[in-house]
């Protein structure tokens, strides 16, 4: 499943186009809390590529990156709280198939949160090839301090270089850059943070990808270009929408920290109706478009000699791990 936007605009008085690709893993569909976690062959929920590109006096470049619901077996099971009580079970690792991977986790530090958090960190110690970044996005970045990100991108910027930041070719067709590896965002929903981090990576990549091809000097970022600046904002608020409708049913919070950098007092208010319109989407429609989900997307095939779906006992009666028939 693949989602696209696009944009055109001047850099320097030079015509260019930056597009977002997101690509959804169709392995783990479903909705926001009825699909958590990952599953018995390791497909996590919604677990997505964005690829960023620029096109520009016939260079190409791309840099991309994943975000997915933390790599360990657990669930959230709707009750009518508004915050439902989360589940570890077990874990399970996930393929590598990216080259070096920077997993930073978003999650908070403290409560159902802080557990999963330090079950993930305990589990990534087991892993080659990855290095565990762990970043309280709410404790560093609260009360609007967008620019505390770079906190984090402090703590990764050796890996970003070493890892070949971005991909570039040029007007031949000769590739000059290649990215080696990829950043691996995870947080509880992998939406609203996500999308704020996920932007700002991007930017920095795009920063160095123009001052590579020469349309920026080493000391120009895209943000001192307002109307250039404005349009790259808004390219990412309309992914990271994209992105929460089909998971969650409503737009993304924390819209205002990637377009404007702060929280707006209209910005604060449209978060509230999201976030109410999450809690009734949560408990009283989306237990049935998962159902709908599964069914269209082939993880549960109708068969009278086989046992119902509301008959099953343990994990897999809630979590949708196993599919009815493989």
């Amino acid at each position: 499943m693949e989602e696209l936007i696009e944009c055109k605009l001047k850099l320097k008085k030079s015509p260019a186009t930056i597009t977002l690709i997101s690509r959804r893993c169709t392995r783990r569909l479903g909705t926001r809390m009825w699909r958590r976690g990952a599953n018995l062959e390791g497909d996590t929920a919604n677990f997505i590529e964005t690829e960023q590109l620029l096109d520009f006096e016939g260079f190409k470049t791309s840099f991309l990156q994943v975000r997915g619901s933390i790599p360990l077996l657990w669930v959230q099971i709707v009750d009518l709280s508004y915050k439902p009580q989360l589940r570890i079970i077990n874990h399970e690792q996930t393929n590598q198939i990216y080259g070096e991977i920077v997993a930073v986790d978003l999650t908070d530090k403290h409560g159902d949160e802080g557990q999963l958090s330090r079950a993930y960190a305990n589990e990534m110690q087991n892993l080659p090839n990855i290095r565990y970044i762990s970043f309280d996005f709410h404790q560093i970045c609260g009360g609007s301090n967008f620019d505390n990100l770079q906190i984090l991108y402090d703590q990764i910027s050796d890996i970003f270089e070493n890892q070949g930041r971005y991909f570039l070719v040029d007007a031949e067709g000769k590739i000059l850059e290649e990215q080696k590896g990829i950043i691996r965002s995870n947080c509880i929903d992998c939406l609203d943070r996500m999308n704020v981090t996920q932007n700002y990576f991007a930017r920095k990549s795009l920063n160095a990808q123009l001052q590579r091809i020469g349309v920026l000097s080493s000391t120009e970022c895209i943000s001192m270009f307002g109307e250039v600046y404005e349009i790259f904002k808004t390219l990412w608020v309309e992914q990271g929408d994209e992105i929460s409708l089909e998971y969650s049913g409503t737009h993304a919070l924390k819209r205002d920290l990637v377009k404007y950098g702060k929280q707006t007092i209209s910005g604060l208010i449209k978060d509230g109706m999201s976030a109410l319109s999450r809690y009734y989407l949560n408990n009283f429609q989306d237990g049935i478009r998962q159902d709908a989900i599964d069914l269209i997307s082939g993880h549960y095939t109708v068969n009278r000699n086989g046992p119902s779906p509301f008959q099953l006992t343990g994990f897999e009666s809630f979590s949708g791990l196993y599919s009815i028939n493989r």
